[in-house]
């Protein structure tokens, strides 16, 4: 039998694991998907939304607080639109309630898990996905060593049809999404000068804006959106035109003097 390297054989074990996961996505005619609710995203997703029995991967387009903030709000508004309860396994205690409330996810419904490491992380996700009960499980990690536990989150969430959302932060400087992995899709969320509120005779900071970059997706091709952040209900929206935008300054600004 001839010596295979460990190097050369984690490269064979990641193929496969690829391999399988494509095979395993195409055997699945019946996935369940939940759209965006806005046309401009959702025709250009394979299937018309993303599928809930999945993995999904996120990460900030830079590293920054700004983006990183972004792309949790992001999984957020996607577990906001699910019914049910959600497991939020991270290492780090930087989640702020009020704001996931804001897009969407109120605290009765989270279920937060505190983890020491990445491999903690991902091994408390993988068991709530084979709970069965949960609407959703998101997990936040700097690192994944392999393949492998990318592909099991994958299986676990196909088997259960629950939502798996992945959010990779950056380290290090090295891209998060530069590793294979065996999600269904990958984003890149960035911030993006937010437009003004103004309506109703009130002027202000309007929702946040984001570059949306869905950089890759089995069965479709990458495509780039800019989308204003989830309303109270987790969901995301166009960007007025500028003209809407001036015609509701108008009206803001007529009311004003009316009163």
């Amino acid at each position: 039998m001839p010596f295979v390297s460990p190097t050369r054989a984690e490269r064979l074990a990641a193929l496969r694991d690829e391999v399988r996961a494509i095979e395993s996505a195409g055997a699945s005619g019946g996935r369940e998907y939940l759209p965006f609710g806005v046309e401009e995203m959702d025709r250009r997703l394979a299937g018309g939304g993303l599928a809930v029995a999945a993995l999904h991967e996120v990460t900030g387009e830079r590293s920054n607080l700004g983006d990183d903030s972004a792309a949790v709000l992001f999984m957020t508004g996607i577990a906001a639109r699910r019914e049910g309860p959600v497991l939020w396994a991270l290492a780090r205690r930087d989640l702020f309630a009020p704001g996931l409330a804001q897009a969407g996810l109120g605290s009765e419904r989270v279920f937060y898990a505190e983890c020491r490491t990445d491999e903690d992380v991902l091994a408390v996700m993988e068991e709530g996905l084979r709970h069965g009960g949960l609407a959703a499980v998101i997990g936040e990690v700097a690192r994944v060593q392999n393949m492998a536990p990318t592909r099991r989150l994958q299986l676990a969430a196909e088997d259960h049809g629950t939502t798996a959302l992945l959010l990779r932060r950056w380290k290090g400087g090295s891209d998060p999404l530069g590793a294979p992995s065996a999600a269904v899709t990958r984003w890149r969320i960035g911030c993006v000068p937010s437009g003004v509120l103004a309506e109703a005779g009130d002027e202000g900071i309007g929702r946040p804006r984001w570059r949306i970059a869905l950089a890759r997706q089995r069965g479709g091709e990458p495509y780039t959106w800019i989308m204003e952040g989830p309303d109270a209900e987790g969901r995301l929206a166009l960007p007025a035109a500028p003209g809407n935008r001036a015609a509701a300054s108008d009206r803001a600004a007529e009311a004003r003097h009316a009163a």
